[in-house]
């Protein structure tokens, strides 16, 4: 197994050595069917009635024979038909993405207005030509002394539908609509809390310019749902909630490993070649080495991936196969977090005893990753294109470390390639580790200070997590490279340093008890929060005085340090 040295220890390493179409917008009528929305009112902005369609996966890939919601082991196929359950009691719209609905569907907000619009957004009712699909997949989890395997299927939410506008190919996806084939002894639902928390920071991250699935909306029930929240003993009732999420594919790893494992190799071509087709188009269809070369660019993307994480501190908490994009977007958002004080081996998955997926971790558990999608394809390549498929892999360090660097040097304003500038970052994250510095805040108030100010130590008493960092005894020695390093860019000035790296590092971030404040307020049917915070992360880059005056910039409050998530989060 090629090893990735994770992150921190090899700037720490560093460090001690010297001192990651079907859609179209066609005129349609009403339908009767009491599941059917009629899209008569539902019209995008040039004026035309929004069509949503499954025909090209439909047509493509291989449907499940029987046409229930059963839980069973499915066969032979990439989906199974599977009708929502819709929610009990009254439902309210709790949150709505403006810049999805009008940026991405391509809809005027004049469409909320529909009376039965809270319904589709819930699966309750189902938009005109959509075909609810659940889709089997299996996957691995990753652990430093062993690895499991589940390949019965899993889903985490039905495909409602394929949309394309602006040339852009979208499939929507509801999650938490009630039981699927895959369901096993699950009920299918989710909750009010980890909805929010899907809603919150799926857009979040879309403003931070991580890639990552998008949320239209979220829709809260009545219903009682039962969960135990941290696997206790200790159940308890919550209200239902669905979030209706968008990504340009819900593929994922897990999509391949069980169609490998099961021997169905015709589907897996299958599946492959839609991929390539729909997603991967600077690859020709009819190229012999297309699997290579796919495998090729899901490894780079990957490694892009996470180290855009790694550059604004978000910890996935759940990084199996089944969680990773064969795209290379973040999807499936559960126990996340955003690391506050800068810790390697911050865990923010309370379930995650063995800290498997810690945030220096996140880096060799994508080489695991992409280890198992290998796997799954070797039984359509030859051995040569084998041979091509693992010297790529063996390439995935280097390609981690170069976007690793390039974000981080992005984030400390530096222009150019010097051949101390990973012993600068190495260096700083030492210091941020040993005074338990906020990893956020640290960044971005570096943005803001002046070189005199750090240099002559005479750093304003608001710029907080600068003050932390400054206790530490080599803080100075580290000044005094920084300021040579930067004074050293030829023509760049105060201003456009700092302008530089205010656009790359953010203010606000969703923090656990940010999410938690929102979420104890909503559950008491209160989502005012949720709609600060969704309106102020669609700007992290940019102070805001709402936020401010909520304390999003400023230190953890004290009633936050107990706070955990789970995977039930």
């Amino acid at each position: 197994m090629i090893q990735v040295i994770s992150l921190t220890v090899l700037l720490i390493a560093a460090f001690s050595g010297a001192a990651e179409t079907s859609g179209s917008h066609q005129s349609c009528s009403k339908d009767q069917n009491p599941l059917i929305l009629p899209a008569h009112r539902w019209s995008c902005s040039a004026g035309a009635p929004l069509e949503i369609t499954t025909h090209t996966l439909l047509d493509s890939l291989p449907l499940d024979e029987v046409k229930d919601n059963s839980v069973r082991t499915v066969r032979r196929c990439a989906f199974s038909q599977s009708t929502p359950t819709p929610l009990r009691g009254a439902l309210q719209l709790a949150a709505l993405s403006k810049d999805v609905l009008e940026n991405v569907l391509e809809l005027d907000e004049s469409v909320m207005q529909n009376e039965d619009v809270v319904q589709f957004l819930s699966g309750g009712k189902l938009f005109l030509g959509s075909f609810p699909l659940a889709h089997r997949y299996g996957g691995h989890q990753c652990s430093v002394c062993y690895h499991s395997v589940w390949l019965l299927g899993r889903a985490a939410g039905r495909w409602k539908g394929t949309f394309t506008g602006k040339g852009e190919r979208w499939e929507l996806q509801i999650k938490g609509s009630g039981k699927t084939p895959y369901s096993r002894s699950g009920d299918g639902r989710a909750v009010l809390r980890s909805s929010v928390r899907e809603f919150l920071c799926s857009e979040a991250m879309h403003f931070l310019g991580i890639p990552t699935s998008r949320a239209l909306s979220l829709v809260v029930s009545e219903e009682a749902v039962w969960r135990d929240q941290f696997y206790n003993g200790s159940v308890r009732k919550e209200k239902g909630a669905v979030v209706l999420r968008l990504a340009p594919s819900w593929f994922r790893i897990g999509s391949l490993e069980v169609l490998t494992r099961a021997g169905e190799l015709d589907i897996l071509r299958m599946l492959l070649n839609f991929v390539i087709d729909q997603h991967f188009t600077a690859i020709k269809p009819n190229a012999p080495n297309k699997y290579v070369a796919f495998f090729s660019a899901v490894v780079n993307e990957t490694a892009n991936m996470i180290a855009k994480w790694m550059s604004v501190g978000f910890a996935h908490g759940v990084c199996n196969t089944d969680n990773f994009s064969l795209l290379s977007i973040t999807i499936d958002y559960g126990p996340f977090g955003f690391m506050e004080a800068y810790n390697p081996n911050f865990v923010p998955n309370s379930s995650d005893d063995e800290g498997r997926y810690s945030i220096g971790a996140q880096a060799d558990v994508g080489l695991f990753n992409l280890q198992k999608l290998l796997e799954a394809l070797l039984p359509v390549l030859s051995l040569d294109q084998r041979s091509q498929a693992e010297q790529i892999l063996e390439e995935y360090p280097q390609i981690y470390h170069r976007r690793f660097h390039e974000q981080f040097k992005a984030k400390l304003g530096l222009l150019g390639d010097e051949e101390d500038d990973a012993y600068l970052i190495a260096f700083l994250l030492k210091l941020m580790e040993d005074t338990g510095s906020d990893f956020t805040m640290t960044f971005r108030q570096l943005s803001e200070v002046t070189l005199l100010q750090l240099q002559n130590n005479s750093i304003p008493q608001e710029l907080w997590a600068l003050w932390d960092l400054s206790s530490h005894e080599y803080f100075s020695d580290w000044v005094k490279l920084y300021s040579q390093r930067i004074g050293s860019q030829p023509g760049d000035s105060e201003e456009t340093r700092t302008g530089r790296m205010t656009a790359v590092n953010p203010c606000y971030v969703l923090r656990n008890w940010m999410a938690e404040s929102a979420i104890r307020k909503a559950e008491n049917n209160d989502f005012s929060e949720v709609a600060l915070l969704q309106q102020v992360l669609t700007e992290p880059f940019v102070k805001q005085m709402k936020a401010e005056s909520a304390g999003y910039s400023s230190r953890t409050p004290a009633w936050a340090s107990q706070l955990r998530v789970s995977c039930s989060s």
